[in-house]
């Protein structure tokens, strides 16, 4: 089976620091490499794969503000496309613009629908309904209206992750900076409960950090650290009592709350989206409606046996998981094979 990846090119794959769907469109790629498949990462040219590289864009376009984003998307998307018939199968994690050219070619797409960033792209989902072949990444973030082959979760290559059964005491916020993702409900669970919080993060809203994230930080007990990579990471991980991810949008999937876990690092997390589809409650962290719920959550975490929250992960969010239940959908399009 020869399969192409077709990954964003926002940031390097796998991203050098944030980059969530480049993550995943990695883990998939190596996943695939590593179970024998002749698979084509269609990414930036830095980026770094097992498998076979294709590309028209040495540098992300996050990373280089020489480069027009529309242009370095019509051109990378375009490669794949135009030569289609080399592969048996397409796995798009390119959001909706590739399923433009999906009735121009003959090779199936397969969508991964990492998140609906606004309601206003799903008219293009919906148009490719009845040709395009659909995977939620979580139950929760499925459309009432798209069809979809699976549900296949998000996976991690357990192997990367650190596990400390003795953390420090300090709570962690891990994430983009964004009122979305909750940074400023996490500072004030911090200050209520006389705890440390390490903030680490890409800062994708200026204008909230300026108002609702700086003025608390003090380099004591409220502490940014920036956007950090991947040895970094695993230490903020490993060593935190507890990841707080208290969200106020629907969460499509939450890579950080299972990276954490299989660090062995439960996390409370509000109970939106996703959320109970990750977290086992009061088993691998504690779902929570509110802030004041948070912070009796905290009191608890010592409970919390955090050989489970790996085991967990291990057991429903590994890489070599996600890259069984892709082949599952390839096949199932490709021989009629469930």
């Amino acid at each position: 089976m020869k399969i192409a990846i077709l990954a964003p090119i926002a940031w390097r794959t796998p991203p050098l620091k944030y980059g969530p769907w480049e993550q995943v469109a990695s883990n998939i790629t190596e996943g695939l490499v590593d179970k024998g498949m002749d698979v084509t990462l269609f990414a930036t040219g830095d980026s770094n794969t097992k498998g076979k590289l294709s590309s028209v864009c040495e540098h992300a376009y996050a990373e280089d503000t020489t480069i027009d984003p529309k242009v370095a998307e019509c051109l990378h998307i375009s490669q794949l496309m135009e030569q289609a018939n080399q592969f048996d199968i397409i796995h798009n994690n390119y959001d909706f613009l590739p399923l433009s050219y999906s009735r121009l070619i003959k090779t199936p797409i397969v969508t991964t629908i990492h998140g609906f960033s606004s309601p206003k792209i799903i008219p293009v989902f919906k148009k490719y309904n009845s040709t395009s072949h659909y995977v939620s990444i979580s139950d929760s973030n499925r459309n009432p209206d798209l069809n979809y082959e699976a549900t296949v979760y998000n996976g991690i290559n357990i192997n990367e992750f650190i596990f400390s059964g003795e953390p420090d005491d300090y709570l962690l916020f891990f994430g983009r900076i964004h009122r979305d993702k909750g940074t400023y409900e996490a500072i004030e669970i911090a200050k209520k409960t006389k705890r440390k919080l390490v903030i680490s993060g890409f800062i994708q809203d200026q204008e909230y950090f300026n108002q609702k994230v700086k003025p608390y930080i003090n380099d004591e007990d409220i502490v940014y650290v920036g956007n950090s990579g991947p040895k970094q990471r695993l230490k903020l991980l490993s060593q935190a009592c507890a990841l707080l991810h208290p969200i106020s949008f629907q969460e499509p999937f939450g890579l950080s709350v299972v990276e954490a876990m299989a660090c062995g690092t439960p996390v409370i997390a509000f109970n939106k989206g996703s959320m109970p589809e990750l977290i086992l409650h009061e088993k691998t962290g504690f779902l929570v409606s509110n802030i004041d719920q948070a912070i009796e959550a905290i009191s608890h975490i010592q409970h919390i046996n955090r050989n489970e929250c790996t085991k967990w992960v291990t057991s429903m969010f590994s890489r070599q998981k996600m890259t069984e239940g892709y082949l599952k959908v390839y096949r199932k399009i490709l021989h009629g094979n469930n």
